[in-house]
């Protein structure tokens, strides 16, 4: 018989508060430890539905052992992970024993698509906090975020951090980290910001000059681009960290009172020609003009478009945003920072967003500042 669908959330909380927490105590009394759910999943984002439960689905959490702060004693931290990954491995192998076969009608064993064995196995995940955040981020958030921390971090890994739920944290290290990582520090904020304005001014003619070529096609693609992009700046702008593209639509469409600006871009990328498809596409970012003034991160802007240069088509104008929020930046290491951004607004690649050594290699030797200055 299927079981009633359960919010992956709520399926992990009772668990561990009915069955999880209960085994610790008891085998492992006065053991220090946070648990949650988090990391990668739509259930971590509250996305999940009936669909979700065909692969990959059943009571999972993460339980985090302390594993001490990071310090710059790099043979005592050696140590305190030695310690932490065999006390891992002891609670792991107890869970093993003596989980149930079923929690609410779902298997607690069962394979997932990443391991190819296909074997079923728990999935209440032990680890050291340090070694999974270091592992996920390629840092430590507990301890304060450099600039190349929040310039190589994607903002999917960020929201997988940030989102979900603690359900205990007994030596708060998980909370501090969460706390520390929840959102960009402003001078960062707009510099992300400024550098997604960048994205749509270098791609707003374009529509209007493909259409007239007579390329409909590249049209309809470089403004279905666009409103992408717009989306993930107003995601930035309410300062909601925008997640990869199969949730980038939730999410913005859980945002508060936009629905017309997600009329207008469904508008604009289903428009059969192109005087209404521009038509939608100005309206869109005239809205998305307005929402930036009333941040009042800068003096207003005038949020009507306008021609570009002589040709027959509108644009906003959106270098003009790009420029006024470079300028509130005090920070002269972030303000002359190239306009390349964050780590995803320069690569989409799924294979380079979940790899955090890469992602920092090209922070690192890509963004320099200026003088000849590195990155850190």
């Amino acid at each position: 018989m299927t079981p009633r669908f359960v919010p992956g959330l709520e399926l992990a909380r009772d668990f561990y508060g009915a069955v999880v927490r209960p085994l610790l105590i008891e085998e492992f009394t006065g053991l220090e430890h946070a648990a949650a759910l988090i990391g990668p999943g739509s259930d971590v984002a509250g996305y999940d539905t009936e669909r979700s439960t065909d692969h990959d689905w059943g009571p999972r959490l993460q339980v985090f052992l302390a594993d001490g702060d990071t310090d710059r004693d790099t043979d005592r931290d050696t140590d305190r992970g030695r310690e932490a990954g065999r006390a891992a491995a002891s609670v792991t192998a107890m869970l093993a024993d003596r989980l149930p076969a079923e929690f609410r009608g779902y298997p607690v064993r069962f394979p997932v698509t990443r391991e190819p064995d296909g074997v079923a196995r728990h999935r209440v995940e032990v680890a050291g906090l340090g070694a999974w955040l270091t592992g996920r981020l390629g840092f430590d958030p507990r301890g304060a975020l450099t600039l190349l921390d929040w310039l190589a971090a994607p903002t999917q890994l960020l929201a997988e951090l940030t989102a979900g739920e603690v359900f205990h944290d007994g030596p708060g290290e998980l909370t501090r980290a969460r706390q520390n990582a929840a959102w960009y520090p402003d001078d960062v904020w707009r510099y992300v910001l400024a550098c997604q304005w960048r994205r749509v001014d270098q791609e707003e003619p374009f529509p209007g000059r493909c259409a007239e070529v007579g390329d409909d096609l590249g049209s309809r693609i470089v403004t279905a681009r666009l409103a992408r992009d717009l989306m993930r700046l107003c995601l930035l702008m309410h300062r909601r960290y925008p997640p990869y593209s199969k949730w980038l639509g939730t999410a913005f469409a859980r945002l508060p009172g936009g629905a017309g600006l997600a009329a207008a871009l469904t508008a604009a990328i289903s428009a059969d020609g192109y005087q209404a498809r521009e038509h939608h596409l100005t309206e869109a970012m005239e809205a998305v003009a307005a929402l930036h003034n009333q941040l009042g991160l800068t003096p207003p802007l005038d949020p009507r478009p306008r021609r570009f240069f002589d040709r027959p088509y509108q644009v906003l104008g959106a270098g003009r945003f790009t420029a006024a929020l470079r300028e509130t930046i005090t920070d002269p290491r972030v303000r002359h920072l190239p306009l390349a951004g964050a780590a995803d607004q320069f690569t989409d690649s799924t294979d380079a967003a979940g790899d955090p050594s890469f992602l920092r290699a090209c922070v690192m030797d890509g963004l320099s500042l200026a003088g000849g200055r590195r990155v850190a």
